[in-house]
């Protein structure tokens, strides 16, 4: 499917040849490491690639949704964990658009319009996962003023990399989605404490850690939106990373399909290349099928998004949930079509498989999004 102007054809163009030159060369090493590679975050500053919607008066490079889509595509391609630190730092930076006055404008979009620094988000709690608003943080009031708070954020990316996170708390635990704030903290801000980095399956190259506040003191300037808001805030910022996700899987599953097809053409059993086998052939069909519905989708959906029409929840749920079972089917039937040496990190589709698994599970699980799909079609019609 072609892009939809020549400008997202030349972006895309563009993101492809950077990748392959400074991305796809270090995610093997990350992956088998489990190191963040700082040599590849360098080069994503110096492309620009964290200052995207960020306002041109701040510094920044302000691009349609559409082109970010593009951009978290082409960068899974070739790394997973890369598009992950790309695409939560977008989380995080969508949630302070959504609700920053003109004060918090002015102290923070020029930081992150230089492009070195990165935007935080984390809401997800050990009893806070798909019950989003089953929040424990607590933000109490201070008798000087402005807020002291306590809480545990868990399985938060970029924890660690970050220097300005967008965080939720409740003021008032009885009332779930009602006393759910938006704030913000900065890592050095005292009382906040960021812990190991987890041993994870896939998405290894990119830091996943808890986030601990002890007696956080922080003003009411720091305080996102208006009290009891937040939901507001986060709930327009998962519509927008959810299909991010979905960019992310597609370009997860678009790797595994390329890879697959080429080595179906060149390996042979019984005098000729596997792919002239039904068995085989009928797996890289399904999986062309499958990542090209998945494209329709979030080209849809990129479009509401960026036209602002109101079902772009429900369908970035939609595409959140198809992409991503797409990644994990492609990825797994790639590694069927490679046989033993699929099994192997010889072949990058190994690790194309470990990561689809997470695209699964983050910014809500393909089951919670089967729920609410499900409520939004009893409402649609």
């Amino acid at each position: 499917m072609p892009d939809r102007t020549e400008e997202h054809r030349i972006l895309r163009e563009t993101i492809r040849r950077f990748c392959a030159e400074k991305v796809a060369p270090r995610a093997a090493e990350a992956d088998e490491t489990g190191q963040y590679p700082w040599d590849v975050h360098e080069a994503l500053v110096r492309q620009g690639l964290f200052k995207m919607r960020v306002p041109a008066a701040y510094g920044g490079v302000p691009v349609d949704f559409t082109s970010l889509c593009i951009v978290v595509e082409e960068i899974a391609r070739v790394d997973g964990s890369c598009a992950i630190t790309v695409t939560h730092h977008q989380a995080g930076l969508g949630c302070f658009l959504n609700g920053a006055d003109e004060a918090q404008r002015e102290r923070y979009l020029p930081k992150v319009g230089r492009g070195d620094y990165l935007v935080g988000f984390a809401l997800t709690e050990p009893g806070a996962g798909s019950d989003a608003f089953a929040l424990r943080t607590r933000a109490a009031g201070s008798p000087e003023g402005g807020y002291i708070v306590n809480g545990r954020k868990c399985f938060i990316s970029n924890a660690g990399l970050t220097d300005l996170y967008v965080f939720f708390a409740t003021v008032n635990p009885s009332l779930r989605r009602e006393g759910v704030t938006a704030f913000l903290a900065e890592k050095e801000t005292p009382g906040l404490v960021v812990g190991k980095a987890e041993n994870k399956m896939g998405l290894r190259g990119s830091p996943t850690r808890d986030v601990l506040f002890e007696d956080m003191r922080l003003p009411k300037e720091n305080r996102l939106g208006e009290e009891g808001k937040g939901w507001e805030i986060v709930l327009r910022s998962l519509t927008e990373t959810r299909v991010l996700i979905a960019s992310m899987s597609l370009g997860i599953a678009q790797a595994a399909m390329e890879v697959a097809v080429a080595y179906a053409k060149q390996r042979e059993q019984f005098g000729r290349p596997i792919c002239d086998f039904q068995g085989v052939s009928f797996l890289l069909a399904d999986m062309a099928v499958q990542v090209e519905c998945a494209r329709a989708l979030i080209d849809r959906v990129s479009v509401a998004v960026d036209e602002g029409m109101t079902d772009q929840a429900y369908l970035a749920s939609i595409a959140k949930c198809f992409a991503s079972d797409t990644a994990m089917r492609v990825t797994t039937d790639a590694v069927q079509v490679l046989g033993g040496y699929g099994y192997t990190r010889e072949y990058p589709v190994e690790r194309m498989m470990r990561d689809a698994k997470a695209t699964q599970i983050i910014e809500g699980t393909n089951q919670i999004q089967r729920v609410q799909i499900a409520r939004s079609l009893m409402k649609k019609y």
